[in-house]
C-alpha cells in the first residue's frame, strides 16, 4: 500500500513542480532558471518542514509522512533531499562530511551531466 501512495504523491509532486516552475517562469521571466530555483528553493523549505514536524508529532501518520516526503517531494524536487540530509550533517556536527555532501554533489552532477551531453553529441 506504502508504494501506491509513493507513486500517488510522486505523481502529484511532478505536476506541481511543473505548475509551479511554469508561474515562476510567467511572473519573473526566462534570464535565469528561476523556476527550477524556486522549486528547489521551496521544496527544500517543504521536506525540512515535513521530516521535522512529522517525526516530533503524532499527527502526521508515518504512511503519510513517507508519501508526502518519498512521494510528492520525490516528484517535485531531490535538491530538497540533499538540503535536508546536507542540514543533518551540520546538526549531528558532521561539518566534513556535509562540505563533501556539497562538493561531491555538486561537482559531480555538473560534470556527469557535461559528459552525458558530451555523449549525447557525439551520437
Amino acid at each position: 500500500m506504502q508504494i501506491l501512495w509513493i507513486g500517488l504523491f510522486g505523481g502529484l509532486g511532478c505536476i506541481a513542480r511543473y505548475l509551479m516552475s511554469g508561474w515562476t517562469y510567467s511572473f519573473l521571466g526566462r534570464s535565469l532558471p528561476y523556476g527550477t530555483l524556486m522549486v528547489n528553493v521551496g521544496g527544500s523549505f517543504l521536506l525540512g518542514f515535513l521530516m521535522t514536524f512529522g517525526l516530533r508529532s503524532t499527527l502526521l501518520p508515518a504512511g503519510l509522512r513517507v508519501g508526502l516526503t518519498v512521494g510528492f517531494m520525490g516528484g517535485f524536487t531531490t535538491f530538497s533531499t540533499f538540503s535536508y540530509e546536507t542540514l543533518k550533517l551540520i546538526e549531528e556536527g558532521s561539518l566534513m562530511q556535509a562540505g563533501a555532501n556539497v562538493v561531491l554533489n555538486v561537482l559531480l552532477c555538473l560534470v556527469f551531466g557535461a559528459a552525458g551531453m558530451l555523449l549525447a553529441r557525439q551520437l
